[in-house]
């Protein structure tokens, strides 16, 4: 009999075909690179007076959502969608001071920092 057609050559045959196969589909799988929120969404930072909050809202759907100020004097909005944004400073809900068309692009921040000595943070904006 010849042995490239007996039944364990045959077996081995389809063992290793099937472990080569196992072998290319783990390598493909861990090649794949998943989406994930740094890759499609930006982030807006900063510095802002303590016991103030930051909205940061989309210009194009007015989605976004409003942060703390940290006790250190900081702010951070993560997982924002990118597009153009308007950054307000605000105080017991009112607005103070606002950043226009702030850009965020995906996977970076922008820094966007709120100093009182160039703003009047003891006043109320006027807006119009």
């Amino acid at each position: 009999m010849n042995p490239v057609f007996s039944p364990r050559f045959t077996v081995r045959r389809i063992a290793r075909r099937l472990a080569l196969a196992g072998v290319i589909g783990a390598c493909t799988v861990a090649s794949i690179s998943t989406a994930s929120a740094q890759d499609t969404a930006g982030a807006v930072f900063g510095k802002a007076p303590l016991g103030y909050s930051v909205a940061v809202r989309s210009d194009a759907t007015g989605a976004g959502r409003t942060v703390k100020v940290d006790a250190s004097g900081r702010y951070s909005a993560h997982a924002l969608p990118t597009g153009t944004y308007t950054v307000t400073l605000k105080q017991s809900g009112q607005d103070v001071a606002k950043h226009l068309n702030v850009p965020v692009i995906a996977g970076r921040g922008v820094e966007v920092d709120f100093n009182c000595s160039e703003i009047r943070c003891d006043e109320v904006a006027k807006m119009p």
